[in-house]
């Protein structure tokens, strides 16, 4: 059936409220609301002060980012709508003043809760402060909305990991999350960290525990007014909008990107057969824009649930995605590198462990033997103990494969029209994954490297060079191991003899 209204129509005039603005989703959220919806009355954004500047300063920085260029290009007004709400997700009551406080209540009617840590690896009390209490603070806020008409919260399709086909519905949870925020209040830290693995059981770290634990919390709000929780997968680098390859930060793939372009990422545990559940940021985006219309329109009063995942729709195994990273890395090679690109993953741990220590450290141990007799400061070992420790925490999710139901995103191109399905684009097919990594590529090499594409001429007469060293080495080693294999055969010989 055709919808009553269409997605412009429906954000016409509206008042809308975003926590996690400045993070990777949110400033592409902010983005395409601004750009696709021109009627939109007013976007509020929560964002911590910051020392030494003030409200309109912050937001200057804020739509500084290369973002909102477009915008700022061709569609300056519409950047009047953004006003910066002055509060913290950490403080009591979201560290808001009373008067934005009744400003809020009174005039907002659609609330997207993107403010989250994704550290995988982050002290369970953090995790929960920032993660679930955080989250009872924006229920507390949204409660009082008297217009409110959709609480848009992002979750991840990684809040179960122990279940093999995640479904689109909430999971009862192990624990009362009032009793574990309760618990993480009074409990001192050594017997936090002594407690944590089994609290945390069967989830693999507390960023997923978290996630589980306050989508019940966000569950028991439905009735109040409609509920929508957004469960994507491993957001990726922007597919088209608001720029291809747009990225702004070292998070999952794109640290994988820059380190092995780099040559410090040299193995990885991994079944490279296993297919990389990605899915680009502006395709999330979109998902969550046409959520917060479809559940406002529909009114459940049961908490609706979307996973946001390619599930097997438009395959790439991460076989594929390291092979096309690593040819078009060659194609678009990094300014400054440790070495030459190369290496592979494993399925073996204990493969990928031999490939760490002689990859890995020993190398960095030999770099760092060079600073000292150079008498300059050491940082290689460092830096590869650092790398090291995110692969370890990365390994769980390249050695085992997921399954994720996505019907309900799916659904959402049935009820709106080929219009708005052209702007809000969710169609994962719409995807070739070799331009996609190329763009990837280039952007990861562009913002968040910070290297200008005019300085490529001279990075592929590095990596020219480093091929040829790299090359030499591997002669080299391979020499040595022929000349002392023999020699020893020999010495066995002799002994034997």
């Amino acid at each position: 059936m055709a919808p009553s209204m269409s997605v412009k129509e429906y954000y016409s005039n509206k008042t809308i409220f975003i926590t996690g603005a400045t993070g990777f989703m949110g400033k592409v959220l902010v983005e395409k609301l601004l750009r696709s919806c021109p009627e939109i009355k007013k976007i509020y954004l929560l964002m911590r002060p910051k020392r030494g500047q003030n409200t309109k300063e912050r937001l200057e920085t804020f739509i500084n980012c290369v973002v909102f260029s477009h915008i700022k290009d061709d569609y300056p007004k519409r950047l009047d709508k953004l006003q910066v709400i002055p509060g913290d997700i950490l403080a009591e009551g979201l560290g808001i003043s009373i008067e934005d406080r009744d400003l809020l209540q009174r005039e907002c009617q659609i609330l997207f809760h993107c403010a989250a840590c994704v550290r995988f690896d982050m002290f369970i009390r953090d995790a929960i402060n920032l993660n679930t209490l955080g989250t009872k603070k924006v229920l507390d806020l949204a409660d009082g909305m008297k217009e409110l008409e959709v609480f848009i919260h992002v979750s991840t399709s990684y809040c179960r990991c122990e279940v093999e086909v995640l479904e689109e519905k909430v999971y009862p949870s192990k624990h009362n999350y009032e009793d574990v925020m309760e618990s993480v209040r009074w409990m001192d830290d050594d017997l936090l960290h002594h407690l944590e693995p089994k609290i945390i059981e069967p989830q693999p770290n507390t960023y997923a525990y978290t996630k589980a634990l306050t989508e019940n919390m966000v569950s028991e709000h439905a009735g109040k007014y409609p509920i929508i929780i957004a469960r994507p997968s491993i957001v990726t680098a922007a597919l088209k909008e608001p720029i291809p390859g747009w990225v702004d930060n070292l998070n999952g793939p794109t640290g994988l990107i820059v380190g092995a372009g780099k040559g410090a990422i040299r193995t990885m545990h991994c079944n490279a057969s296993y297919m990389a559940d990605v899915i680009p940021v502006d395709i999330v985006v979109n998902a969550c824009i046409l959520l917060g219309y479809t559940t406002a329109l529909e009114k459940p009063k049961e908490v609706a649930v979307c996973n946001i995942t390619q599930s097997g729709i438009n395959p790439i195994s991460w076989e594929q995605a390291l092979e096309l990273g690593r040819l078009h890395v060659q194609e678009f090679p990094f300014s400054v590198c440790i070495w030459y690109p190369g290496g592979s993953p494993k399925t073996s741990k204990l493969q990928h462990q031999i490939a760490v220590f002689f990859t890995h450290l020993l190398p960095a141990y030999l770099v760092d033997l060079l600073m000292v007799l150079m008498g300059k400061k050491t940082f290689m070992v460092k830096t590869q103990k650092r790398i090291n420790y995110g692969l370890e925490v990365l390994q769980y999710y390249t050695t085992k494969e997921w399954h994720f139901k996505n019907d309900n995103l799916l659904a959402l191109r049935q009820k709106i029209s080929v219009e708005d399905d052209e702007t809000y684009y969710t169609d994962v097919k719409l995807i070739n994954w070799n331009l996609y990594i190329r763009d990837y590529v280039q952007g990861a090499r562009h913002y968040c490297v910070k290297e200008d594409p005019a300085t490529l001429p001279q990075a592929r007469k590095l990596q020219q060079k480093l091929y040829y060293i790299d090359r030499t080495m591997q002669v080299l080693i391979y020499t040595l191991c022929i000349y002392f294999l023999y020699h020893y055969f020999k010495l066995f010989l002799s002994f034997l003899h």
